[in-house]
């Protein structure tokens, strides 16, 4: 069954996945503006606030192929309401967690609910919008997506300020709204063709290689040890386990030949350079805000507002735009724009006055995300087929959430911050150093959708195969 843009049938569908994909969102956002006051009350190490983050990135990047491929089979819908109640329970969990250890367990049970609940989101749309109704839906859903945005910094830096853990009580009504909305307005879908075995092997061996080289990352900024050195290998020899049972499964999480399609490819390694970089941005300036500029948690939450009230505004006209004149242009100034937020992000130390230091780094990196966001997700879709939506949704969203975790074990470390948490000026010039960093990636992730990414892409995606001609055989070898 498919839905369009304009009826009000799209506007249900698109409002319970906005929803959902706003309470992830609301989620991060509120977390990071808390890590100052969740550290300070549990006396909690640098490695400790990282981990607060990373273990719910860390299992939601490693599930999330997972949550894609469960929804295929056994209904988006379905998948997308077990992932809400989860992620919702370890809300609850998360605010009652008596020392950072537990939260951070909680965080981790959280982030199985968001590898259910977020590929879902996105492949409900891209399989109940057709044509250029999906891209003006997805545009829509990363626009209107930006109203949790929007809203959290307010909200979260007010609640900090009265207590930290209201920040995920706050879930509980939200999700009980989307769970009514979902059940009384989503059509469920399916894929027919999925495949009858599921890829656990696969599953557990992507878990155990982020979760090695995670650990391993995070915990070389306080030195190298043994034990350091014995995570790293295991998380690598995992990883490439995982490529291997890919290959050689009936029932791959991911199947490889998806990678075959160039532009699917690209537009996947974009998203590895952007994200990373914006996972560096939301941990540190916050962070930088509070401890070296002596804001307070609500000043630092809202200074981030005009980045989501941009989004808000121009992301769906972006989707559009791009639909009409192709993503290349976009993907490539939009990460250029954004890297300039960056540099603009070096005013930011003592003294930062919000006007002439934090307002025009955050103006520039939102037109920047505006550009960029819309097109990329699009772009991430349209190259796979529409029986593999949630496949490519799982797959662009584990590389998201994967480049988030990475960069916020790795860039930390390699700048210095993990020595210097409590010293502002150390700090200070660790987060400088940072920003210089993210730059670049952003800047690279425009140079490589410049030369990769094409003007238009195919109107059909069913009208090619990975890239290649269509080989029937080949395909239904995959699926079963």
């Amino acid at each position: 069954m498919t839905v369009r843009m304009g009826t009000a049938a799209g506007r249900w569908v698109l409002a319970a996945t906005i929803a959902g994909s706003g309470l992830a969102m609301l989620d991060g956002t509120v977390v990071n503006i808390a890590l100052e006051s969740i550290g300070r009350e549990f006396h909690a190490s640098f490695g400790a606030l990282q981990w607060t983050v990373n273990a719910y990135t860390l299992t939601l990047a490693a599930l999330i192929l997972l949550g894609g491929s469960l929804g295929d089979r056994y209904g988006r819908r379905r998948v997308f309401l077990i992932g809400v109640a989860v992620f919702t329970a370890a809300s609850v969990l998360c605010a009652f967690s008596p020392n950072a250890g537990l939260l951070i367990a909680a965080r981790a049970v959280q982030g199985i609910g968001g590898a259910l609940l977020t590929p879902g989101s996105l492949a409900i749309i891209s399989s109940s919008f057709e044509g250029q109704d999906r891209a003006r839906a997805v545009g829509a859903w990363s626009g209107l997506g930006g109203i949790a945005g929007a809203v959290g910094p307010f909200l979260g830096g007010w609640l900090v300020e009265w207590d930290w853990r209201a920040v995920f009580l706050i879930n509980v009504p939200i999700a009980a709204l989307i769970i009514v909305l979902t059940l009384r307005h989503v059509p469920e879908t399916v894929n027919t063709q999925a495949p009858r075995g599921i890829d656990v092997a696969g599953a557990v061996l992507t878990a155990l290689g982020l979760a090695g080289v995670t650990y391993a990352l995070t915990s070389a900024g306080s030195g190298g040890s043994v034990a350091v050195l014995v995570c790293a290998a295991l998380g690598v020899v995992a990883l490439v386990a995982f490529l291997a049972v890919e290959h050689r499964t009936s029932h791959p999480l991911v199947p490889l030949n998806i990678f075959r399609d160039r532009t699917f490819s690209a537009t996947n390694l974009v998203t590895l350079l952007v994200y990373g970089a914006l996972g560096v941005f939301f941990f540190l300036l916050v962070l930088e805000l509070q401890t070296v500029s002596g804001f307070s948690p609500l000043a630092a939450g809202t200074s981030m507002l005009p980045v989501t009230a941009l989004m808000l505004l121009l992301s769906a006209r972006s989707g559009a735009l791009a639909a009409r004149i192709g993503p290349r242009i976009q993907m490539t100034v939009g990460p250029l724009i954004a890297a300039c937020g960056f540099l603009l992000c070096l005013r930011i130390g003592p003294e930062a006055r919000y006007l002439t230091d934090v307002l025009p780094a955050v103006v520039v990196l939102g037109l920047g995300l505006s550009a960029t966001v819309a097109p990329l997700t699009s772009t991430a879709l349209a190259t796979a087929p529409d029986r593999l939506a949630g496949t490519a949704s799982g797959v662009n969203n584990a590389i998201a959430r994967s480049a988030g975790l990475l960069a916020v074990a790795v860039i930390p470390a390699v700048t210095g911050i993990t020595r210097s948490y409590t010293d502002p000026a150390l700090f200070n010039s660790g987060y400088h150093m940072a920003m210089l960093i993210s730059a670049g990636l952003l800047v690279l992730a425009g140079l490589i959708s410049a030369l990769l990414v094409p003007g238009r892409l195919p109107r059909s995606r069913d009208s090619h195969s990975y890239g290649c001609p269509v080989n029937e055989p080949q395909i239904r070898a995959n699926e079963n």
